[in-house]
């Protein structure tokens, strides 16, 4: 079986790196899929799930808040400025965020940024659908 690498890096730390089968990953057009031997390209990350199937079947999750992916024949590189296991979020804290950028997004005496708290509430979203795939997946 043909495997490919992949580097996951946030901007703090690396959070995932090795042989995967396949990547899947939020392109900033729409999602993508990363099979070995994939044609060179450059492309900015949208906020949502990479995902990598292992040679066993299995998947695993990742969020990333958006940033750029690059892909070689033989290694995928992601580079975002958030990057977290999809196991790792916390669906509580995501939604009453999401609850509290929500709620700036429609008091205008706020004095919060329409542009960051439209991208905050994307960005908690792009998290919360995470989670609900990864509780998919594993039958939680």
């Amino acid at each position: 079986m043909s495997t490919i690498y992949i580097d996951i890096v946030s901007a703090e730390k690396e959070i995932f790196s090795g042989e995967v089968e396949m990547v899947f990953a939020p392109a900033i057009m729409g999602e993508i899929g990363i099979a070995p031997g994939h044609a060179a390209l450059i492309t900015q990350l949208a906020p949502g799930e990479v995902r990598v199937k292992h040679s066993e079947g299995n998947e695993e999750g990742f969020y990333v808040s958006g940033g750029m992916l690059e892909i070689q024949p033989k290694i995928v590189t992601i580079l975002s400025d958030t990057a977290v296991r999809a196991e790792d979020l916390d669906e509580a804290a995501v939604l009453k965020a999401k609850e509290e950028a929500e709620r700036q997004l429609h008091d205008k005496e706020a004095g919060m940024d329409y542009a960051t708290a439209l991208a905050q509430t994307a960005e908690f979203a792009a998290q919360l659908q995470a989670i609900q795939r990864l509780r998919k997946r594993s039958g939680r």
